[in-house]
């Protein structure tokens, strides 16, 4: 196009705009520039013209019609020379990240109308990227993450966030002498397109070899060490910490640094000045120069604007005394709060008895020497009550389930740690996701708030599959668990979405089966019975058959069996003494044991045919206090004290239990039927779980637990049944014989039980647990423990420090169809009973089982 001719001349104004890509939406420069020496049209500044048409030059891909929308500008709208309008359009442009340079011309003005010239450079199009000095999976892995796409317009912008990002990539990795350069050409393929070629260097890793403090005198270097959490100096051994250099982290360890000092009363602390140095060797050394200045210690704390509390009560919770140490951490800690559920302070104190609105605030008055005197300023204002409380995002179970388990009601007096303890309540429903988060909307002119409880729901159901091998055969399971079920609409129609849900019920089917037994069980938990109170009731029926096997061929004998059918019914308490995560449980239960063929060892005797029944009362006393995930609890405890016991039949019916000698082996059949007719016993169960959290996702898992079962009368001994069996993966088959299984990974199935079961077994175990996430689609954690238990026969034999150790690592997954997910490599450090040769090395698989 021919801007000037003899007859027209190109007019004055010149929007010349080269904007930078790094800078261009941050600065618009607009230059007016001289008009020509024989003009002959001039135009108004500021004056609106109409808009008659647009013209574009320098395209090479787009058209002049994808510009013109890009402006944003239309035929016939009003515009100043220069104006807004105009602006914004060459703006426009710029965001849209297809131009790298923008002029715009005054081409034409015939009277009202103005015609405009957009002169655009188009940005190149990257049609190939390599990355080389680096394997190819990686570059195609790094690729992934970065802007660097097919199609992509090349900026400046782009290639120098490209070549940091690589760089930061192998830095955060210890390579701090990355090099990265990018090299762009023309594609002679296609208009406009370029290659990229960037070349990798990041040489070797590089390490610290040493971290040096001057200036430090109340802190040894090896305790400011210890307080950088993640820069570390190398050491022969150390694989659990590398010794890093990221500079993130390294700011962080900087501030851990001057927190210790303050920890310890050096409130002037100050890092006069750091850097690094390199060695020879390929190494660096951090050297940190401190100040610290003096000790602090506390004078006087005072009390100002407490009315509901005296002094006496807020120092009980502050607990820091005149002389002590000052400690600005502490001090903010008791004062608001150290960030966890369990939090001690006076701001928790105002807010757990209605003080919403109440404002604590600790504030240095007076520094005299090397003491400071506090004052703790409360603004206490009126107690707030709760007004509304709603629930959403629950699509599937229904709102009185979740109502229920809140510990907030309309018209009570705002409680922070009533907030929380729904929060866990709602967690142990194990119907959602363990991140329930109350929204509280405060209103300041009325002293009320509404709280909203926004829960994300996850299955209710799961398919239970479960695998292991013990007793000589593999055990699989299979099961059904719908874990909020809906009975009421068991006979709706539409409420099969694809089951009745809803009610917070529990329903479950399972078959557990082996070459050797069979197990069908059924069973119902209605929490709320009533729906008033939280009153459990639940009862179970199950079909029992194992079948013996000749321990010369390992064949599997299906007319020489054992029968077991057995009911239970059970009803449980919440109770409100000593406090409300106290729960009373009663269960009565009735098995019949029915015996073909079977040759049962009964001690040193073998029973073949009868009939046997028991018939026993269970009462368990626990407390749980663990939350707010049932799926990876970081806080509280877990205890539990069980008796089950049946009546003392032998001590009333007048029986003698003396065998007779001389009898034949029908008759002393008949007569251990009769002995066992009805089985005696009881049984206590002792077992306690500790929940220490060191970081959100970091938590150990402390266990204890003890378990002894008795009998009644000397002469009728110990019943056969209801032993204990210890060792593997904890696989539950206690349905055959009334048996409970305790795991102990590191050794076989039940093989630290002698072939009868014990009668007394002790486990501790420690776990350390980490989690990977805790997202509604999949709950991930690894963990690594120490375990150690044993099984004894009698008391003579008891001793709880003679026990079977192992450790080992393992993982667990969470999904919501499926349970819990595992597996776990675990190391026995003893050898089984009889043998001489340690444990080794044991893999134990986990499907389906709870946790």
């Amino acid at each position: 196009m021919k801007l000037f001719s003899a007859t027209l001349v190109c007019i004055a104004l010149i929007y010349n705009v080269n904007i930078n890509a790094q800078t261009k939406q941050d600065s618009l420069s607009v230059v007016k520039k001289d008009t020509l020496a024989n003009k002959t049209t001039s135009f108004e500044e500021g004056k609106e013209y109409i808009l008659g048409g647009i013209s574009v030059t320098g395209l090479k891909k787009f058209s002049e019609e994808t510009v013109r929308v890009f402006t944003g500008l239309r035929y016939g709208q009003g515009i100043k020379l220069p104006g807004d309008k105009l602006t914004s359009a060459i703006k426009k442009l710029y965001e849209s990240n297809q131009f790298s340079n923008v002029d715009v011309y005054l081409a034409r003005l015939d009277g009202e109308n103005v015609y405009l010239q957009f002169d655009v450079q188009e940005l190149p199009q990257i049609n190939k990227v390599k990355i080389n000095g680096i394997k190819k999976s990686k570059a195609k892995e790094l690729l992934k993450d970065t802007e660097l796409k097919i199609g992509k317009m090349v900026t400046d912008n782009l290639l120098v966030t490209s070549k940091n990002y690589f760089a930061k990539k192998y830095t955060d990795k210890g390579f701090l002498k990355t090099k990265v350069s990018i090299d762009v050409t023309k594609d002679t393929t296609d208009i406009n397109v370029v290659n990229m070629s960037i070349f990798i260097d990041k040489g070797k890793k590089i390490k610290i070899k040493n971290i040096n403090f001057t200036g430090n005198e109340a802190v040894s270097e090896r305790g400011l060490r210890k307080a950088m959490k993640n820069t570390k100096k190398k050491f022969f051994g150390r694989f659990w910490k590398g010794s890093k250099y990221i500079e993130e982290e390294y700011q962080e360890d900087l501030e851990s640094i001057l927190e210790k000092y303050s920890r310890l009363g050096y409130r002037d602390a100050r890092i006069l000045s750091e850097g690094i140095t390199w060695n020879d060797d390929n190494t660096i050394n951090i050297n940190i120069e401190l100040e610290e200045g003096r000790q602090y210690r506390f004078a006087e704390i005072l009390f100002v604007g407490n009315k509901e509390y005296t002094d006496e009560q807020l120092n009980s919770i502050l607990k820091i005394d005149k002389g002590d140490v000052y400690n600005g951490a502490v001090l903010k800690e008791r004062v608001k709060g150290d960030g966890t559920p369990t939090s001690s302070d006076i701001s928790t104190l105002y807010q757990d008895n209605g003080f919403l609105f109440s404002q604590v605030n600790a504030v240095e008055t007076k520094v005299k020497n090397d003491s400071i005197s506090v004052e703790i300023r409360i603004r206490e204002d009126e107690k707030a009550r709760i007004k509304r409380v709603t629930v959403s995002g629950n699509d599937k179970t229904n709102d009185h389930v979740l109502f229920r388990e809140i510990r907030v009601k309309p018209g009570d007096l705002f409680s922070r740690s009533a907030i929380i303890r729904s929060i866990r309540e709602i967690g142990q429903l194990g119907f959602f996701d363990q991140n329930v988060t109350p929204d509280v909307v405060p209103d300041y002119q009325n002293k009320t708030t509404d709280i909203n409880f926004n829960v994300i729901e996850k299955g209710g159901s799961q398919i239970e599959l479960q695998g292991g091998y013990g007793g000589g055969s593999f055990i699989g399971t299979l099961g059904l668990s719908f874990n909020n079920f809906s009975i009421k609409d068991i006979f709706n129609k539409k409420a099969y979405k694809p089951l009745p849900m809803g009610d917070g019920q529990s329903l479950s089917l399972r078959l557990q089966s082996s070459r050797t037994f069979s197990t069908y069980s059924f069973s119902f938990t209605e929490p709320w019975f009533g729906g008033r109170t939280p009153k459990s009731l639940s009862f179970s029926i199950y079909q029992s058959n194992q079948f013996q096997i000749n321990p010369q061929t390992f064949d599997v004998d299906r007319d020489r069996r054992l029968g077991i059918t057995g009911a239970s019914i059970g009803l449980g308490q919440r109770l409100k003494w000593p406090d409300d995560f106290f729960q009373l449980s009663q269960t009565v239960s009735y098995q019949s044991f029915q015996l073909k063929n079977y040759g049962f060892r009964v001690g040193s005797n073998i029973l073949n045919n009868g009939t046997l029944n028991n018939l026993a009362y269970n009462l368990n006393l626990s407390r749980n206090s663990a939350g707010p995930s049932l799926i990876f609890p970081t806080y509280g405890s877990e205890f539990s004290f069980g008796v089950k016991a049946t009546l003392p039949y032998s001590l009333f019916n007048n029986k003698d239990y003396t065998e007779p000698t001389g009898l034949t082996a029908e008759e002393q059949n008949d007569f251990l039927a009769d002995k066992y007719k009805w089985l005696e016993y009881y049984k206590l169960n002792v077992k306690g779980k500790w929940y220490t959290s060191f970081t959100d996702k970091l938590v150990l898992m402390s266990n204890a637990e003890i378990g002894y079962l008795g009998f009644y009368n000397d002469e009728l001994g110990q019943t056969p049944f209801e032993r204990y069996f210890v060792g593997g993966d904890g696989i539950a088959v206690f349905q055959l014989d009334g048996r409970e299984v305790v795991g102990l990974r590191g050794y076989e199935n039940n093989r630290l039980s002698s072939i009868d079961g014990g009668t007394i077994y002790n486990k501790f175990q420690l776990e350390l647990r980490y989690s990977i996430t805790d997202a509604p689609s999949a709950s991930i954690y690894t963990l690594g423990f120490l375990e150690a238990g044993n099984s004894y026969n009698n008391f003579n034999e008891f001793n709880p420090f003679e026990v079977k150790r192992s450790a080992g690592l393992g993982i667990r997954i969470f999904m919501p169809a499926f349970g819990l997910l595992g597996i776990d490599f675990a190391h026995g450090f003893d050898p089984l009973p009889g043998q001489i040769e340690k444990s080794g090395w044991q893999t134990h698989f986990i499907i389906g089982r709870q946790f």
